[in-house]
């Protein structure tokens, strides 16, 4: 599970919520990644950093 701190808008992260690339409750102060989260994450790393930087 690869979790991240909530220190984003909250647009932002209700936005990634509807798509399902994030879960957490209103409760606590971060939020995980689902698998189409990381999916995706990988995906933008890919495109903007290159193939290097994937682990």
């Amino acid at each position: 599970m690869r979790r991240s701190w909530k220190g984003y808008r909250f647009e932002t992260l209700d936005e990634l919520t509807d798509e399902d690339f994030i879960r957490g409750s209103t409760r606590s102060k971060s939020v995980y990644l689902t698998e189409e989260g990381i999916k995706e994450a990988e995906k933008l790393m890919q495109k903007y950093l290159g193939k290097g930087h994937l682990s």
